[in-house]
């Protein structure tokens, strides 16, 4: 769904997925800067928006989810999973319950994949599930004493979209919020992961996965990993050779020593550390080794421990 804000001074389209917000407003640069420093908002109107409502939802989303009840009832940020028999991630949705509804953002295009889903399994259950995507939109502005990787989110009425953009200026771009959130190495659904990508991969124990719970679909391979250690691929973030001009292509395979360990994921320029990615590649590549993706030279930062399966790289403050 376009975004009128395409249409303030400045606007330039994103990338898709992102095609339908602005990439930036002018400087890329300066809009990093003014969001670390806790000034302004990026519009994520494009992204898809889910309300689960009913006496039963908490009921629902415990069964089925890799989140806790109690979890999702605390009136805070949060974010669940809905994983596939065998572990794998299927589902990524981050919001906030209000004692009446789940209110949660996902990926363009992946709301009603989720309602159909959710709809199925209520069975007997007083649950409402419905995408309102057409309602609100999703807006972030950074939180202003750091905060965790689900805060800052926020859902506006679409038809106060301009309204409220006025108010929480000035506009920053997908270009400036991407390239932050690649540097406190936050993987992006779809983006940093495929098909076969498991939580502990991504650093997602412990925040969109409960550890004191059982008995939701794929629990038992997440148990199994986190219970012993090693899971078999890690998230990375990549410093790329700036020398390139240019940033790896989305998918492409990343090669150790004349070998393919993996393939990269989302890649932005950060207004300190330079061309920057997230990659998943193969647990057993060193820590250290240099690696080469779709032709450019890079350099990886430890961002989920090989042993562990654990987010372990701190992230950086957002002012």
């Amino acid at each position: 769904m376009r975004s009128p804000l395409l249409d303030l001074p400045g606007a330039v389209a994103g990338d898709a997925p992102d095609s339908d917000v602005a990439g930036h407003y002018g400087s890329f640069n300066l809009e990093q800067r003014a969001l670390e420093g806790g000034e302004g908002f990026v519009d994520l109107s494009h992204r898809d928006v889910v309300r689960i409502s009913g006496p039963d939802r908490l009921d629902l989303l415990h069964n089925l989810s890799t989140q806790h009840r109690d979890v999702l009832a605390a009136g805070a940020p949060t974010g669940f999973l809905i994983l596939s028999p065998q572990g794998h991630v299927e589902h990524a949705v981050f919001g906030s319950d209000d004692g009446e509804a789940f209110v949660g953002h996902l990926e363009p295009g992946a709301g009603a994949g989720l309602v159909d889903f959710l709809s199925r399994m209520r069975f007997m259950m007083q649950v409402e599930i419905e995408e309102v995507t057409a309602e609100l939109a999703t807006a972030w502005r950074p939180a202003k004493r750091g905060g965790g990787p689900f805060d800052g989110y926020e859902f506006v009425p679409r038809d106060r979209l301009a309204a409220y953009a006025e108010a929480a200026g000035p506009a920053a771009g997908t270009w400036a919020f991407e390239a932050l959130r690649i540097a406190r190495g936050e993987a992006r659904f779809g983006i940093d992961t495929d098909h076969r990508t498991i939580p502990n991969e991504v650093g997602w124990i412990g925040s969109a996965v409960h550890l004191d719970k059982g008995c939701y679909r794929g629990q038992e391979t997440v148990a199994r990993v986190h219970t012993l250690g090693r899971p078999p691929r890690r998230l990375v973030l990549l410093h790329l050779d700036g020398s390139e001009n240019r940033l790896p292509a989305r998918g492409a395979e990343i090669a150790h020593d004349g070998r393919t360990v993996g393939f990269v994921g989302s890649s932005a320029r950060h207004h300190e550390l330079g061309p920057i990615g997230l990659a998943l590649i193969k647990r057993n590549v060193p820590v250290d080794a240099a690696l080469s993706v779709d032709g450019i030279a890079a350099a990886q930062e430890v961002v989920v421990d090989p042993e562990v399966g654990l987010h372990v790289r701190p992230g950086r403050p957002r002012g």
